[in-house]
């Protein structure tokens, strides 16, 4: 069996690669892993099941209550509801695993199954190969009374969840019209009420999942459609989730998209005047445009680079003790109030941002000035060179070229022999051209 855990749980084709046989199995080693750490002692092990609305989702949901059941662990079922509203219930009911069953961003045929720890946080590397080097053991089967039950949440747990959104804010979005893009997704029906109770008029598209129309040409992924309805809407702004949503971008009321980096630069401001930004430091990855930095540097807010990943921003906020963090994409982790990103938390305090100060989302975002950026993939050459001394020269002369408004980055890739150049710079030909330029290195000095 291959490496079944990649950087975000097992993720594949639902019914071929992700099935219901490994669903059940990877349950049951999960609750043994787990409960040889001791987080099981002096109580019945209990879990906190859910999941996106993939169709898929229904047969693997099952198949995880039924493995963790037979394991001897009570499983709660909440059915449809965001990945972070998974991990806040972990975190905040006292059980000993949380499981997710969504393939977040992916296309409706995907699926895929993320396990949480007591407290409600990812698994590290060592957990997850635990875990799966345990699959198949023989055990010793509970029977009688000490095999699991399941209970299928009646709506309490998304109420509770709700009303966690909407205390975490300070000011109410009472006078803001806000248009929401929930993907067709886990997001369909908290993620407006949220909002809703929060004070806001809320408009809606792509809230009426049928278990096959999740991400499609809707939500974070495909934001046209938001940045048109805004308009047409007339809403203040908008706000787009993903499947899980554990994302969520933004757009203006003149339909402009608002991404992760800006929005990161609102928010890290509103903490900081708050006295809320631990160590005035912002958690982001490499991949952050170079216009955040030097918009972050301006105010006094340091940034903290991290590899590409959640996961890696999550361990910086963890390890730092930091209380922003996220992506360009839109996952954005506020420690104080989540586990782990959360797309509709984002999206009430970017909101509440806007409600507090009186100010037009457009102008709150041009704080981060958009570096103009190119990216170039460079096929067949050995990833694994990228340290070659001709290239890092060539590298540094770029980036001597540039100056202080612009980078390089070389990034291979993880599964192809590939390597990716990214250049930003002060104009867009000044980018095209350097990294024209630093790709023609690479193929010559990584050719195969």
């Amino acid at each position: 069996m291959g490496q079944l855990f990649g950087t975000d749980g097992v993720r594949g084709l639902a019914n071929r690669d992700v099935t219901a046989e490994l669903a059940l199995d990877l349950a049951v080693a999960a609750a043994h892993v787990l409960g040889t750490r001791g987080e099981f002692e002096g109580h019945r092990p209990r879990a906190v099941v859910g999941r996106d609305s993939r169709a898929s989702g229904e047969f693997l949901t099952a198949a995880i209550a039924a493995g963790l059941a037979s394991a001897g662990v009570d499983v709660h079922n909440v059915g449809v509801l965001p990945t972070p509203a998974v991990a806040y219930l972990t975190a905040t009911t006292g059980v000993d695993i949380g499981v997710v069953l969504s393939a977040s961003h992916n296309p409706m045929p995907d699926n895929g199954i993320k396990f949480l720890a007591r407290g409600g946080h990812k698994l590290d590397d060592d957990l997850e190969a635990q875990i799966e080097a345990r699959i198949g053991e023989d055990w010793d089967r509970p029977t009688g009374g000490a095999v699991g039950r399941i209970r299928v949440d009646t709506g309490g747990a998304g109420d509770a969840y709700v009303q966690h959104l909407v205390g975490s804010i300070g000011t109410p979005l009472t006078g803001l019209r806000i248009a929401v893009d929930c993907a067709n997704g886990a997001a369909s029906e908290v993620g407006p009420v949220a909002l809703r109770e929060a004070g806001a008029d809320v408009v809606v598209i792509n809230a009426s999942p049928d278990g096959r129309n999740i991400n499609e040409k809707c939500g974070s992924t495909h934001p046209e459609q938001l940045q048109a309805f805004v308009v047409a809407s007339g809403a203040d702004l908008g706000v787009a989730f993903d499947g899980d949503a554990d994302r969520c971008l933004a757009v203006d009321r003149s339909g402009t998209l608002v991404d992760g980096d800006q929005i990161m630069g609102v928010l890290a401001v509103a903490l900081r005047d708050a006295g809320e930004l631990a160590q005035d430091t912002l958690v982001a990855t490499v991949m952050s445009n170079l216009g955040l930095k030097l918009a972050m540097e301006s105010v006094g807010i340091r940034v903290l680079d991290t590899a590409v990943g959640d996961r890696y921003v999550l361990e910086a906020m963890r390890a730092g003790g930091y209380t922003l963090g996220g992506e360009q994409s839109g996952h954005i982790i506020m420690s104080k109030h989540a586990t782990t990103g959360d797309g509709v938390l984002t999206a009430l305090h970017l909101a509440s941002r806007v409600a507090a100060t009186g100010t037009p989302l457009h102008e709150l975002a041009k704080l981060v000035e958009r570096l103009p950026q190119t990216l170039v993939n460079v096929p067949g050459v050995d990833k694994n060179r990228t340290d070659d001394e001709a290239l890092l020269a060539a590298v540094a002369a770029a980036e001597a070229k540039l100056g202080r408004t612009g980078r390089v980055l070389l990034r291979p890739s993880g599964t192809e022999p590939l390597v990716r150049v990214m250049v930003e710079a002060a104009t867009q030909a000044e980018a095209d051209d350097v990294a024209a330029g630093l790709a023609d290195v690479v193929r010559e000095r990584l050719a195969l």
